[in-house]
């Protein structure tokens, strides 16, 4: 028995039929390199019963503590039935990327249970009309629920779950696994009384922790190092959110980010991608009338898991940062160099105040209090009536080689996170394999055009690299910079390579 830190019991509580808070990874793969170029879903079974015990995540549920007095426990499962949790459906013909986005953000929009092991995993086959891909892929949705990984947990998930070469290396390491029987409710009140006596340690603790990074944080505002990052216009994702989806997302060559990044200097993929994702924001909002004066806001989770804690073992180990996705400005060079900007002092302005800092407090509130008042912030939309963000925007890097699920190769590697009441767009960045996949999920309510929001996503993509393109032609060659720019090669006429429209409408 083990129990969620507050920062997981966050996920539990806020979770309504309306925002059900799991998150997705997506593989599509190509049968062909399989042995007789088939994968039997029998296989696909087969392999998860191999590898499930390399995390601990597939087989333990949640027990509440009476009256949420405390933060939940994983427990083992006893009654653990692996073939409820992997399903097996197929696309009707023709099996394209439309059919398929809108297969996905029927399956995101549904809560998991939480009375058994909080995961799914879908096999879908009939994906015969894939741009870019042969006929006959399938692909695995698997959605986990937040309390029990974050992003970087689940990239470890999934990377346990696949081989480097289409043999199949079979584990024959000894499972020892055993399951729990649930404890009393007697054993836990008795474990939240004993936890109430040891918040007033963890409060003294921080005290002094919060004192320093109070002091260093008025230094950066009193010297203007640190910029404001609060709200000053609501938007149509700032608004409660309906329990339907709509999901889209476009493939960028990783070569190409690069090649913006080397070209514009001074900056990193993240910012590249941010930029992205503020021309987008600002192209949509524009073409409706409703794009605000002041910059849009982003929430950007950073990850705080040491090296020691890289394990599979699961929870939620983030903070995040508030930076300014600059849709103000019009020019995609001048976004770039502002998001650098914002993030670089942001940045300081994180290891001033320390970025473990949110979930140490989070975690030093008394449990029963805690509970109480996340419960009251979702029965309430008191998320909604004060947003922090106007979107949130994740990266979490993958594997940069093949990776192959029963012999077969895993081609695409997509995201899906939680929309939120208050922040109803939710974009995740996933690198595999020499490609940025950058996809959205979204209230329907609020982007019930989610085509036309994709053209806005590869419009800013194109404008941004057509610009780099612009700025490289334009330097002399003998000219010297800071940093070197490395020219590309036989510059294409077709200047981004995307997918075609994903959506699901």
């Amino acid at each position: 028995m083990k129990q969620l830190s507050q920062f997981d019991s966050i996920f539990v509580y806020n979770e309504t039929t309306s925002t059900p808070l799991h998150i997705s990874p997506i593989l599509i793969y190509d049968p062909s390199t399989a042995p007789d170029g088939i994968v039997r879903f029998k296989d696909i079974i087969a392999k998860f019963k191999e590898r499930i015990h390399k995390s601990p995540v597939f087989r333990r549920k949640l027990v509440r503590v009476p009256f949420n007095l405390d933060s939940p426990y994983w427990i083992e499962d006893k009654s653990f039935d692996l073939e409820f949790h992997i399903r097996h459906i197929a696309l009707p013909q023709p099996g394209d990327w439309r059919q398929f986005c809108i297969l996905l953000a029927r399956l995101h929009s549904r809560p998991l249970d939480l009375n058994r092991p909080p995961w799914e995993a879908y096999i879908i086959e009939g994906l015969d009309n894939i741009n870019g891909m042969p006929s006959g892929c399938f692909a695995m949705y698997l959605k986990i629920h937040h309390s029990a990984i974050d992003g970087a947990t689940g990239n470890q998930i999934i990377e346990a779950l696949h081989d480097l070469d289409p043999n199949s290396v079979i584990i024959t390491a000894p499972d020892n696994w055993e399951g729990e029987d649930e404890p009393s409710s007697y054993t836990l009140l008795k474990n939240a009384y004993l936890g109430m006596f040891k918040s007033p340690k963890k409060v003294t603790r921080l005290v002094k922790q919060l004192i320093n990074s109070r002091r260093e944080e008025n230094k950066g505002y009193d010297g203007k190092a640190f910029e404001n990052h609060d709200i000053k216009d609501r938007i149509r994702f700032n608004n409660p959110v309906t329990p339907h989806r709509v999901f889209g997302g476009l493939r960028m060559e990783l070569q190409d980010l690069k090649h913006i990044k080397n070209t514009v200097g001074d900056c990193t993929l993240n910012d590249v991608l941010l930029s992205i994702v503020g021309g987008a924001m600002r192209n949509y909002l524009l073409a409706k009338n409703e794009l605000p004066e002041n910059s849009l806001v982003a929430g950007v989770p950073i990850s705080t898991r040491s090296k020691e804690n890289s394990n599979a073992d699961g929870g939620n180990e983030v903070a995040g940062m508030r930076l300014h996705l600059r849709t103000d400005i019009e020019d995609p060079i001048e976004r770039l160099r502002l998001i650098h900007g914002d993030a670089t002092t942001t940045k300081a302005y994180a290891n001033a105040v320390g970025v473990e800092l949110l979930s140490t407090i989070v975690n030093s509130i008394p449990s029963g209090l805690a509970s109480l008042g996340m419960r009251v912030a979702a029965n309430t939309g008191l998320t909604s009536k004060t947003p922090a963000f106007h979107t949130i925007v994740t990266n979490v890097p993958g594997p940069q080689f093949p990776m192959y699920m029963c012999g077969a190769k895993a081609m695409t590697w997509l995201g899906a996170g939680a929309p939120l009441d208050g922040t109803g767009l939710f974009h995740t960045v996933n690198s595999y394999f020499g490609s940025v996949f950058l996809t959205f999920i979204c209230c329907r309510e609020m982007i019930p055009d989610p085509d036309f929001y994709h053209q806005c996503i590869n419009s800013a993509y194109r404008d941004l690299f057509n610009a780099a393109e612009k700025l490289r032609q334009a330097i002399p060659e003998n000219a010297t910079s800071a940093k070197k720019i490395t020219p590309r090669k036989k510059p294409q006429a077709k200047k981004v390579t995307t997918t075609t429209a994903i959506s699901s409408r």
